[in-house]
C-alpha cells in the first residue's frame, strides 16, 4: 500500500482510531512549532488551538467591522436629520459641509454642479464653470472613485489646501433613476460632482467600500434637487 491508499482507506473506515484507541498515543509526528516528535493525540489538539486562533481573529475582525459600520450608519442617520429642515439652498449645503467636517472629520469637500439654476445662489462656488471633460468624467463614475489626487482640476477646487491632499473621492450627483415601471432606456443624469480630499494617502484607497460613499451622494443629490 502507498501513502494515498493509507489516507484513502482511513477517509472510508472513520471508525478505525476508535477500534484501535491506543495507535493515537502511539503514533508519533512533528510538532508544527518546533520539530519534536509528538503523539498524534498531541498534534490535533495543537491543530485545534490554532485552527481555533485563526476563527477568533476574524471574529474580533468581523465584530470591528460591525462596530465602525453602526457608527457610520449613526453618523448617515444624522446627516440626513441636518439635511431634512433645510429651507433653502444655502441652509442645505451649510448643514452638508458642516456635518462632513465635524462627524465625518473629511478636511476638504468640494461640491461642482452644472445643471442650469437662475435662483438664489447662482454664484456661489458650487456652480463655477467645470470642464466638458469632468462632465464626461463624472458621467462615467457608475462607482465613487477613491485613490490618488490625479485630476488636477477637481484637485483645485479644494483651494489652499490642495498641495496637501494625497487621497481623493469623486461621487457622480444623479438625478433618480425613473420610478418602477416607467421607461428603463432614459439616460443617466448627471448634474454634479462631489469631492472629498484628505492629506492621508490610506483615507480613500481604490479597494475600499463605496456603499455609504454613494449613499452620502444619493442624499445630497435628493437635498439639491429641492432646490435647483
Amino acid at each position: 500500500m502507498n501513502a494515498d491508499s493509507v489516507a484513502q482507506y482511513l477517509k472510508e473506515n472513520p471508525g478505525f482510531f476508535e477500534d484501535h484507541a491506543e495507535l493515537l498515543t502511539q503514533i508519533s509526528v512533528a510538532s508544527p512549532h518546533g520539530g519534536k516528535a509528538i503523539p498524534l493525540a498531541d498534534r490535533q489538539v495543537i491543530a485545534l488551538r490554532d485552527e481555533n486562533k485563526v476563527y477568533r481573529a476574524k471574529l474580533t475582525e468581523l465584530i470591528q467591522f460591525g462596530e465602525e459600520n453602526v457608527d457610520i450608519s449613526d453618523k448617515m442617520h444624522r446627516l440626513a436629520q441636518a439635511l431634512l429642515p433645510a429651507r433653502d439652498l444655502a441652509g442645505l449645503l451649510a448643514a452638508f459641509y458642516y456635518n462632513l467636517s465635524e462627524d465625518f472629520t473629511v478636511p476638504h469637500t468640494a461640491i461642482r454642479l452644472w445643471k442650469d439654476h437662475t435662483g438664489e445662489g447662482a454664484d456661489r462656488p458650487e456652480f463655477s464653470p467645470v470642464s466638458s471633460e469632468i462632465r464626461d468624467y463624472a458621467l462615467g463614475l457608475t462607482e465613487p472613485y477613491c485613490g490618488p489626487s490625479g485630476n488636477v482640476e477637481a484637485a483645485s477646487w479644494f483651494g489652499a489646501g490642495a498641495v496637501h491632499v494625497r487621497s481623493v473621492a469623486h461621487v457622480a450627483l444623479m438625478v433618480p433613476p425613473p420610478a418602477s415601471g416607467a421607461d428603463s432606456t432614459v439616460a443617466r443624469e448627471c448634474f454634479g460632482v462631489l469631492a472629498f480630499g484628505s492629506e492621508e494617502v490610506t483615507r480613500f484607497y481604490p479597494d475600499m467600500g463605496t456603499l455609504y460613499l454613494k449613499r452620502l451622494g444619493d442624499f445630497l443629490s435628493a437635498g439639491l434637487l429641492r432646490f435647483i
